[in-house]
């Protein structure tokens, strides 16, 4: 009975990892196809990669993403963190349940409605200030900043909720103040969770299509935008090999943030380890 229950288990999860990955390796492997037609092998080339990297239209939608990601991830770090020290260590305020409503509508607002609600808020602010002139690469990183601050506001407050308070009270009663004890206790606490908000918020900003599509102008093409207007004429090797670059590079930033926490959790490790060994010391001094 156990034997084929657990038979089954095994059946079903390796479909389902054939569903995710399976067309992940295909596209991977016709990225090196010398033909130009999908369904044919013309043998194994980087022909495309070549003709990729001459595409400065692609180059030019790829800067632009990555240059937005990194100012969204930036800018909602900030602002999330804020927000999950204020949810979570602030207790009841005034307006705490509007607060908390706002943080959570991102969440679980269609991206269509998100969108065209920026896009009427920047319309009628160009209406009455002026202000955007044009639509372009600033008002696309606001909206980005705008549902990415939700995800890292979540992150931080979970991690918040679940850290020891005595660490924070024990630095107070030592005589500091709530601004050297936020920079000195609380937030070296909660790094890997900013850590994991900045990276979360980079992916999110980086792969948006629908938000970006309604607040973008001309001359502010992001890469998934370039993506979707090329796959409309069809599939050609060139997105076969610019998905396997992305795909290589996530990978890549998986690993690398990986090998990052693990560090900081290792290193931790060892300060709590060396801590009595340095408080026998002191004692017996």
């Amino acid at each position: 009975m156990r034997n084929g229950r657990a038979s089954a288990l095994v059946t079903a999860a390796a479909f389902g990892y054939a569903f995710l990955y399976l067309p992940l390796v295909l596209l991977i492997v016709y990225s090196f196809n010398d033909s130009r037609l999908l369904a044919v092998w013309g043998g194994a080339s980087l022909r495309w990669y070549g003709a990729l990297l001459e595409d400065r239209e692609v180059i030019a939608a790829a800067l632009l993403s990555i240059r937005i990601a990194v100012i969204t991830a930036s800018a909602a770090t900030v602002l999330g963190t804020l927000a999950g020290l204020a949810l979570a260590r602030f207790g009841r305020f005034r307006g705490r349940l509007l607060f908390t409503g706002m943080i959570a509508a991102p969440l679980v607002m269609p991206e269509v409605i998100t969108g065209l609600s920026l896009l009427l808020l920047f319309v009628s602010l160009n209406a009455w200030t002026g202000w955007p002139a044009q639509r372009g690469a600033v008002t696309v990183t606001i909206a980005h900043v705008t549902f990415a601050t939700a995800y890292v506001a979540v992150v931080v407050q979970s991690r918040l909720a679940a850290m020891d308070q005595s660490l924070e009270e024990a630095a107070m009663d030592l005589g500091g103040r709530p601004l050297r004890v936020l920079f000195d206790v609380t937030l070296p606490l909660i790094t890997p969770a900013m850590a994991s908000g900045w990276l979360l918020s980079f992916t999110l900003s980086l792969d948006d299509l629908v938000i970006a599509a309604f607040v973008s102008g001309p001359g502010a093409t992001t890469l998934p935008m370039l993506i979707f207007s090329k796959v409309k004429l069809g599939v050609t090797p060139e997105l076969n090999a610019l998905a396997t670059l992305l795909i290589v590079a996530a990978a890549i930033g998986v690993g690398l943030a990986a090998w990052g926490l693990q560090a900081i959790e290792r290193r931790r490790d060892d300060h709590r380890a060396g801590a009595p060994g340095r408080a026998n010391g002191m004692m017996e001094t």
